[in-house]
């Protein structure tokens, strides 16, 4: 870890103290007076002393990029549809490469007018790739299938998302970490409309800036807020049937002017859809456990979002925004079990049932200032937000006894669980002369959560308190960071950039029944950052770009698998957490080759020490149970390839369709016994647009996993083929799409596991095969006259 340190700071006082500096690049930000970027607007950039030009046009952030320009006046000019055309004169000088313009809407202008911009589905940003979801969400009746739809990402059955194949990604919403569990993301993103994310970032080694605790990676999905000067909105409705049926509707309404922008997105979600699952595990050698069950899983999920931006100057920017989702979740499972011998006659049979019955309500609430501090990308950024979450959930079980005797028994819970967290963050960015820039932050979160479980179970007529499940368990958590990191680039395109953040953990949990037991963590970690970029090739119009990152993450274990308590599933599996678990830290890198901001090549490696896993263990007392825990297992190492090839849009047909392959090597311990496990697999992904006529798009996703891993459940092959077709009407002011996912039905998963002496094999499929439609309708308000107050929405045009 000293030798990280020391490399660092010897980059960044390299960085800093460093006086070289050659030709310029400049960069033009076009935004309007909302602040946001205008997509496809023409600049110009006129050499007052020779007159020569050059042309550039924005990109999807509003940014236009000229290369080799000299330290002299120019003459700008910007013009944009629909907005008045902007003309000042340009002292361009060394040490200043970013400019910012702002547009005002033309007086004249169409109520209304459309532009369609090419706009790529991928593109490689520094350390990210961005993907614009608008195609995605075509064929997507919610924001957990948008990003089920995404290349490069993969969501398993149980909604965990996947940039490689170890450990789960971070999921940010509006760059903020949602810490919760992935059951209560997904409810979530499942009450998100499609059409409210406005980008998704990956980042797969992601910066100082953001949090250590993500060895998978970060997604960031990043919701729309006001989009131009005026009031519109839109309304939209639909509905998808499985085995059984969805139906979801909701509006938005956005309001802006030249100094605020406000809106309010609603979204009503009927889910419904059923589960199958068989499972087939040996005891010892010649007896079989056969498990089979149907779930049945419905929710009324309900979901607001609205905020404000205001600029009281043009070099600040306040914002606020808040989020609720309600959720109403029903479950009811029917499950199956024989126990058989090699000639398939029954030891024993019994069936048991569990009816699940919640509500939850998660209340989101973020506020935000942003200081520009001078006009080339200085800025003091601070971000504070509160998040509150509580689930109630009751539960009935029975255990039906069939053979050889016959008996019942009957129970039931009450499960409590409240959560609050808060988090405040600092983060400074300052631009030098010499093209160095200086990032700084800090940052610090609480939270406080607590669950109380109370059972009971019914025997022969008598209701008894189950002393072994009852349980209640508080938990108490404060991180505080500090980060730096300094980035300089030399030349035309060669940048270099390092960084380390610190964090402080404190974790302490106290379970105070059935028994009293309690753990803390209390330490310190140091995280190093290293970035390296440049152009490997630029000529006619072309840029190959590569990319170099290293950095140092921690994964650490939450507070469900923390608490000291026992979970019986059924009568041959338990759940129980591990509190002796630590932290597993990974050092991750990669290198990548973007092609005129398309990645197309990466290879990197992740090695992993005191890695933990969910694992499955035999009960060392009775060889008919197992039991489902987290375990500290070792070091493993990662290395991946992935590949991407894709026609840009802009054409009647684009696409991008890719493959990863993933080799896992594992050097440890399984339930006592030397492990040495090694297993690689490939995943392949898909997407595709085809413009049919005029208004009618055809769209395409899919994925197809070849010999998967899940942990240590090894998987064998399936994936999922997604078709969708758009037909817009009225100016595009009504859209109507048609979709259809999991055409082929091949998210049917089949896995085993064969490790610590248990076998077990079997099947599962949750209802993806599923026929959809959706209509939105957008429309204008009346204008604004000047002075009008913000919040006063009036009549319809």
């Amino acid at each position: 870890m000293r030798r990280y340190i020391s490399i660092i700071i010897s980059i960044l006082c390299f960085i800093i103290y460093s006086n070289n500096s050659f030709s310029q690049q400049v960069k033009i930000k076009v935004y309007d007076y909302s602040r946001n970027p205008l997509i496809g607007a023409t600049v110009s950039l006129t050499n007052i002393s020779d007159s020569t030009q050059s042309y550039a046009t924005t990109d999807i952030d509003g940014i236009a990029i000229f290369k080799q320009i000299e330290y002299t006046v120019y003459s700008v000019k910007i013009s944009y549809i629909g907005y008045e055309t902007l003309e000042k004169a340009l002292n361009i000088k060394e040490g200043t490469s970013e400019y910012t313009y702002k547009l005002k809407e033309s007086a004249y202008a169409l109520n209304e007018v459309t532009i369609e911009a090419q706009k790529p589905i991928i593109r490689q940003e520094g350390d990210k790739m961005i993907v614009d979801p608008e195609n995605l969400a075509n064929i997507s009746s919610n924001t957990l299938e948008v990003l089920e739809s995404t290349p490069c990402l993969f969501v398993d059955q149980d909604n965990g998302i996947y940039l490689n194949s170890a450990t789960p990604a971070k999921v940010y919403i509006n760059g903020r970490e949602q810490k919760m569990s992935n059951q209560d993301i997904s409810i979530i993103l499942q009450s998100l409309p499609p059409g409210s994310v406005e980008k998704i970032e990956i980042m797969r080694t992601p910066s100082t800036k953001y949090d250590a605790s993500s060895s998978g990676g970060i997604i960031n999905i990043v919701l729309k807020k006001g989009v131009k000067i005026g009031r519109f909105g839109s309304v939209r409705a639909g509905m998808n049937q499985g085995t059984y049926g969805n139906r979801f509707g909701g509006f938005s309404i956005n309001d802006s002017g030249d100094k605020y922008t406000t809106y309010l997105n609603a979204n009503y979600n009927y889910n419904d859809r059923e589960e199958l699952l068989n499972t087939n595990r040996y005891i010892g050698f010649d007896t079989l456990l056969a498990q089979s069950s149907v779930s049945r899983q419905k929710s009324h999920q309900m979901y607001a979002g609205y905020g404000i931006s205001y600029d009281p100057k043009d070099n600040i920017n306040f914002n606020y925004d808040g989020r609720i989702n309600y959720s109403l979740p029903d479950a009811f499972t029917n499950n199956t079990n024989n126990t058989q011998l090699p000639d398939f006659s029954n030891l024993a049979e019994n069936e048991n049932t569990l009816e699940k019955s919640s509500h939850s309500i998660n209340i989101q609430q973020d506020l935000g200032l942003k200081i520009e501090l001078d006009t080339i990308g200085s800025n003091l950024d601070i971000k504070t937000a509160y998040n509150y979450y509580n689930n109630n959930q009751d539960q009935l079980y029975s255990y039906n006894f069939l053979y050889p005797n016959e008996y019942l028994i009957n129970g039931g819970c009450n499960n409590l669980q409240n959560r609050h967290f808060a988090v405040i963050q600092f983060d400074l960015t300052k631009q030098f002369k010499h093209k160095i820039v200086l990032e700084s932050g800090l940052k610090s979160s609480f939270q406080k959560y607590s669950s109380e479980s109370e059972f009971d179970y019914t025997y022969d007529n008598i209701t008894l308190n189950d002393s072994l499940r009852t349980n209640k368990f508080n938990y108490t958590e404060n991180i505080s960071a500090a980060y730096i990191q300094a980035s300089k680039t030399f030349g035309k395109d060669f940048v270099l950039m390092g960084g380390f953040r610190t964090e402080h953990t404190y974790m302490d949990g106290k379970q105070t029944i059935p028994n009293d037991t309690s753990f803390l963590i209390n330490r310190i970690d140091f995280f190093p950052y290293i970035y390296l970029s440049r152009n490997i090739v630029h000529i006619m119009g072309i840029d190959l770009r590569a990319f170099l990152i290293f950095r140092r993450t921690i994964n650490r274990p939450g507070y469900s698998m923390l608490n000291p308590s026992i979970n019986f599933v059924d009568q041959y599996m338990y759940e129980a957490v591990n509190p002796a678990l630590t932290p597993q830290f990974t050092n991750n890198a990669e290198f990548n080759i973007s092609f005129n901001d398309f990645p197309i090549i990466a290879i990197g490696q992740n090695y992993t020490t005191d890695i933990f896993s969910e694992v499955i263990y035999e009960n060392t007392d009775n060889e008919s149970i197992i039991v489902r825990t987290y375990d500290n297992i070792g070091s493993s190492k990662e290395t991946y390839f992935r590949g991407l090839i894709g026609i840009p849009p802009g054409g009647a047909y684009f696409f991008a369709m890719g493959a990863q392959y993933n080799l896992n090597e594992y050097d440890g311990y399984y339930q006592g016994e030397p492990l040495q496990y090694t297993k690689g697999s490939w995943r392949f992904f898909t997407f595709h647009v085809l413009r049919l006529f005029g208004n009618t798009k055809l769209t395409m996703s899919g994925f197809y996993m070849v010999n998967g891993q899940l942990g240590f459940l090894e998987l064998e092959n399936f994936g999922a083929l997604n078709f969708g077709i758009r037909q817009s009407f009225l100016n595009d002011k009504l859209n109507i799409s048609i979709n259809a996912r999991d055409v082929l039905r091949t998210m049917d998963v089949h896995f085993s596991i064969d490790q610590g002496g248990v076998y077990t094999y079997g099947n599962r499929y949750t209802d993806n095969q599923r026929w959809g439609i959706k209509i939105r309708y957008k429309f204008g308000l009346s204008k604004k006259k000047e002075n009008e107050n913000p919040f006063n929405f009036e009549e319809l045009q």
